[in-house]
């Protein structure tokens, strides 16, 4: 799914209450916790991960990828119960692939 993201957040446990939400939808797991910082594991092994650390946010845009269309539906869904903003519900695109878009809570910059 993903080899390995790093990304700062300024509130580990608004970050954590969300991902570990969305992400179980996708099978992904907290594996690690510290004062500075959460990991993520979103691979069959422990190598792939995401890493959210203490620190002034900056943009980026990172997909996630689901075997299923409940899984995308699921995910959605959880992002939204959590505090996620749509940003463009489950459907199937253009390029002819199935997914949905949010904004989550954290690690957005710019206006609320």
């Amino acid at each position: 799914m993903i080899d390995h993201l790093d990304i700062h957040v300024q509130d580990l446990t608004r970050t954590k209450n969300f991902y570990t939400a969305v992400l179980i939808t996708l099978g992904c797991h907290l594996i690690d916790e510290s004062n500075i910082g959460l990991t993520y594991q979103t691979g069959e092994d422990s190598n792939g991960y995401i890493w959210f650390e203490i620190g002034e946010p900056y943009p980026f845009h990172f997909a996630f990828q689901a075997k299923t269309k409940s899984e995308v539906d699921e995910f959605y869904k959880k992002a939204l119960e959590n505090g996620g903003r749509d940003n463009g519900a489950p459907g199937l695109r253009q390029d002819n692939y199935y997914a949905a878009y949010i904004i989550d809570p954290v690690c957005h910059i710019g206006k609320e």
